[in-house]
């Protein structure tokens, strides 16, 4: 297992790559983190140059997708809601009951809530684009003022009061 501490527009985040996979990004880095040598784990090394390397061009406005091998660890359904949230296109929102309906149990919208917060690999696997049936911004791992960046970032209208524009239609 490897990591790596980077910085984004959005504040410093910790990559971990194990057996050739991005398996974490959590946002602060805490000093403790350490990049090994190429020669060390090759498949781990190259996984967090390219995770890097797409996240400075998807900061760049020049990536829409992220092109990595993800292997987030989770139950059963929280990897349903986080394979959900990769289909959420760029730009586009969706509230926590159509992820639910989405993946087969539309009265599992708080447990959809959790599996977000749970979720190992934010921006790679897009939980900022979910949100409240209203539009209200709820809940972000690294706080609602990222959350609201990534949006906008994105061209997602965010009213100062986090409000998002949800006139998108869904892509559910």
């Amino acid at each position: 297992m490897l990591s790596k501490c980077i910085d984004t527009p959005v504040g410093s985040l910790v990559l971990v790559a194990e057996g050739g996979f991005l398996v974490s990004a959590r946002f602060g880095c805490t000093g403790n983190e350490r990049t090994v040598a190429p020669a060390v784990s090759l498949p781990d090394y190259l996984v967090l140059e390219r995770a890097e390397e797409q996240l400075q061009l998807w900061f760049a406005g020049s990536c829409a997708d992220f092109d990595l091998p993800l292997a987030p660890k989770g139950t059963p359904f929280q990897c349903a809601v986080w394979t959900a949230l990769r289909r959420i296109p760029r730009g586009k929102t969706v509230s926590y009951s159509a992820i639910a309906d989405a993946v087969g149990n539309p009265l599992a919208v708080r447990a959809v809530g959790m599996a977000n917060n749970r979720n190992p690999l934010p921006i790679f696997i897009p939980c900022h684009r979910v949100v409240g049936k209203g539009g209200n911004l709820t809940g972000y791992a690294a706080g609602l003022e990222v959350k609201a960046w990534l949006l906008r970032h994105e061209g997602v209208f965010v009213h100062p009061d986090y409000m998002c524009d949800v006139t998108n239609p869904s892509f559910y």
